[in-house]
């Protein structure tokens, strides 16, 4: 099990080092301009295999550094091909990168005759459809629930809005508080809810002479609990019941 885990840690690692720490944002943009005849997208890619090579220190294993060097240039590449360096391309070109880690770390480890029987076994465990089940309401029905309860503050509110705030940054706020207080929950920190609540409370700092502001207040303060209530009664009822 140790040599198992190592083994995936020298991959990841490797693969840290090639696309985070010793790829400088100059030959970025030069590997962006030039795409395919980019001198820096084929060193990328050898030293992402020869960074594997020398972690994994499994000398005959010399096809896996060649491997990892052809996938890393043809997902490099395909991502060149787009104009625009987004957050979703990143997380796809993020995406399949791990995909091939994880495919090359189940065949240095024999793992791929046991994949389809733990996935199985994973997917017949009732605390792990659970607990799947207990994130994804948090995140989506109870988003679009507080966004349909709170909505007619909402629009006595749009008229005064001065767009101070950022595009859809409140849904993402919720999202991410509602995902912490869940695990906060599900882990047995509760202490760590308050510390979340508290913080949240600092940084509404307006004017709260303005009627407006007071407003704003007052309609942030709303979601925030409902927000909260319902999360803590989810992970309460998944802890009571399956935990």
């Amino acid at each position: 099990m140790e040599e198992t885990t190592l083994i995936l840690l020298q991959l990841l690692l490797a693969h840290i080092l090639t696309d985070f720490v010793l790829q400088p944002t100059s030959l970025v943009k030069q590997k962006r301009d030039k795409k395919a005849s980019s001198w820096f997208l084929y060193f990328h890619s050898f030293l992402a295999g020869f960074l594997t090579y020398v972690l994994l220190q499994k000398w005959e294993l010399w096809y896996i550094p060649i491997v990892i060097s052809f996938t890393h240039f043809f997902i490099d590449l395909w991502k060149l091909q787009h104009k625009k360096d987004t957050l979703k391309l990143f997380l796809l070109d993020q995406l399949w990168h791990i995909l091939i880690i994880i495919l090359v770390w189940l065949y240095l480890v024999g793992g791929y005759s046991e994949l389809i029987p733990f996935i199985a076994k994973l997917f017949s465990s009732q605390q792990f459809l659970v607990i799947i089940i207990s994130y994804l309401l948090v995140v989506f029905p109870t988003g679009f629930l507080i966004g349909k309860a709170t909505r007619r503050w909402h629009i006595e509110l749009e008229p005064n809005s001065k767009n101070h705030s950022l595009e859809a940054a409140g849904r993402y706020i919720g999202i991410f508080e509602r995902i912490l207080v869940l695990t906060f929950i599900l882990t047995q920190n509760f202490s760590a809810i308050g510390f979340l609540i508290a913080a949240k409370s600092i940084l509404r700092f307006s004017d709260k002479t303005d009627a407006s502001a007071r407003k704003q207040t007052e309609y942030v303060l709303i979601g925030t609990l409902m927000s909260f209530a319902i999360t803590i009664i989810i992970g309460l009822l998944v802890r009571y019941f399956f935990f």
